[in-house]
């Protein structure tokens, strides 16, 4: 039996670089485990923060050690954009890149002109999933409900002292406080503030727009924040629904990536009609958006009125074994090495027809 090599591309130039790492490895790990072994062999490709591509030995080491590497500002400019020679024996692409540059429709374009299939959704797909701006517009588009939002420019933000307060005076008549500024392009909750008055409001716009040129504000919900992972390609399946509590302030990357900072259940305690209505609501999500191979939806159940309310759906979401999409899938009955397998199965599928 021929062995697939599969590219495992990982690092990458954004925030959550050491989060790619961190998925890598587990990914890494499941190729390695029980049958897979058999099937595949593994070329790790490891972009630096920088943006240089290596493979072999150095990208073993990365992976290995799980500890990225030091750069140097000696890099020529263009080293940045020639691949290493072992990326032409890769039969099957495995991105692993979060964030943008990574999870944004550019490396997968790249990946597109290779002709080789990867893991994951396609250009558009991700662009998508990545632009909280365009990913509502899609929403709205299939009727998904969401919570009331307003489109900003960092032009606006940083506009004459006429501009600004007229649209924080429109943010407030629309949208009200609490409410959340989020850049539109950016993961892991990066930039994103809760804000309760004009002065948090005016500090969160700008610091917003250090991060993106588009900006998203939304009203605040008092809801639980519940998940729902997707699996295939024309015709996906839903997990099982979880529930993530936490005692901050709201969701963001402290909490994320701070051990005993957040609680997932598995499954969420919750009515099995809002169950079954949040996963066919995942479902329609992900097609709305032309995703593939893998995502995971996240949504306000709101209590109170029994209404479900859709977030955002991330198309590479963390891969480590205690991220929230594999042990959503392990708990409907697929374990990681199988997850692994399957995703890179549908990959191959997604490329032949």
């Amino acid at each position: 039996m021929t062995k697939l090599r599969v590219g495992l591309l990982f690092g990458g130039r954004s925030g959550e670089h050491e989060v790619s790492i961190s998925s890598a490895r587990a990914i890494a790990r499941a190729l390695s485990a029980d049958s897979n072994s058999e099937k595949y062999d593994i070329l790790p490709v490891y972009i630096q923060k920088d943006g240089l591509w290596q493979a072999g030995d150095t990208a073993q080491q990365v992976l290995t050690t799980g500890q990225p590497l030091s750069t140097s500002s000696d890099n020529e400019p263009l080293a940045r954009w020639q691949t290493p020679p072992e990326v032409a024996q890769v039969d099957v692409w495995f991105p692993i890149l979060h964030g943008p540059n990574g999870e944004d429709g550019t490396v997968q374009g790249l990946l597109k002109l290779m002709q080789v299939p990867f893991v994951g959704s396609g250009v558009l797909g991700s662009a998508l999933g990545m632009d909280k701006i365009a990913m509502k517009m899609a929403f709205a588009e299939a009727g998904l409900p969401q919570v009331k939002y307003m489109a900003i420019n960092r032009s606006q933000i940083w506009s004459n002292p006429c501009v600004f307060p007229k649209l924080c005076d429109e943010i407030e008549q629309k949208l009200g406080y609490p409410c959340f500024v989020k850049p539109a392009n950016l993961g892991s909750s990066v930039g994103i503030s809760k804000v309760r008055n004009r002065s948090e409001l005016e500090t969160a716009l700008d610091n917003a727009a250090s991060y993106d040129r588009r900006i998203i504000v939304e009203a605040g919900v008092i809801a639980r924040e519940v998940e729902c992972a997707v699996l295939g390609n024309d015709n996906p399946k839903a997990s099982v629904v979880g529930e993530i509590t936490f005692n901050s302030d709201f969701y963001d990357y402290e909490t994320k990536y701070t051990a005993g900072q957040a609680d997932l259940f598995i499954p969420a305690k919750i009515p099995a009609e809002i169950s079954q209505k949040v996963q066919e609501m995942a479902i329609q999500a992900f097609l709305a958006i032309d995703g593939a191979g893998l995502g995971r939806v996240d949504f306000f159940y709101v209590e109170s009125t029994g209404e479900v309310l859709i977030n955002e759906i991330n198309t590479l979401p963390g891969f480590t074994a205690t991220s929230m999409y594999p042990q959503l899938w392990a708990a409907t009955g697929i374990p990681f090495s199988q997850l692994v397998e399957q995703l890179i199965q549908l990959a191959i599928e997604r490329h032949t027809n």
